[in-house]
């Protein structure tokens, strides 16, 4: 068991004002995050902290996350898209979401009852990693608005920051960048995430905080 992840149990991520206060969601989950972890420690995955939170590898590849969202705990698998998905209780992060798939709890007793369920696909994933299974990931298949396009010749920073998000996190404020008619519309959505988009934090991201 890592210390750090000890410290996220209590403090959270730290990556919001919330971190290290009662009104941080790891607080409202601590139960459920507690007994997702007595699962996954029992793996022959290494308990890592990465991005703030819980991240659970094999051969220094990330296999699967837990972690707090607003409503829910989760576990994520980093290629859930691969997962055969027996019990069908996976579900996409988001629409732009290509490989990471989740398992939401709101309760304990949920976790203890899938236990074994869970142990599980954590040993499908760890075999698709073994086998060198990879996802094929489509890039950005939604056309870039031309009101981004602007933008990012106006603010070279902007642009480098949007270009080292993941691919999923790319396509996700594509589309919602394009889905206004008006320009305006378009370019209110642009500003009002450019702040985010500059720290790297996805469009779900934000929405969770």
């Amino acid at each position: 068991m890592n210390p750090q992840v000890d410290k996220y149990l209590v403090y959270g991520c730290m990556r919001c004002k919330l971190g290290g206060t009662p009104n941080c969601k790891v607080n409202n989950w601590a139960k459920e995050l507690e007994e997702l972890r007595k699962i996954v420690i029992k793996s022959a995955l290494v308990e890592e902290l990465k991005w703030g939170m819980p991240c659970y590898t094999l051969n220094n590849k990330n296999i699967l996350m837990i972690s707090a969202f607003k409503e829910y705990a989760c576990i994520s698998f980093f290629k859930g898209v691969l997962l055969k998905d027996k019990e069908k209780i996976l579900t996409a992060h988001g629409e732009s979401s290509q490989s990471v798939r989740m398992i939401k709890y709101t309760n304990s007793k949920q976790i203890k009852h899938q236990s074994s369920i869970i142990r599980a696909y954590i040993e499908e994933a760890i075999e698709i990693e073994n086998s060198g299974e990879k996802v094929e990931f489509k890039k950005n298949p939604e056309p870039i608005p031309e009101e981004l396009l602007v933008e990012f010749k106006k603010d070279l920073k902007f642009k480098n920051a949007f270009n080292q998000l993941t691919p999923g996190r790319q396509r996700g404020y594509i589309i919602y960048f394009s889905q206004p008619k008006s320009t305006q519309s378009k370019v209110n959505r642009i500003e009002k995430c450019r702040e985010n988009i500059l720290k790297g934090i996805g469009l779900n991201d934000r929405k969770s905080e």
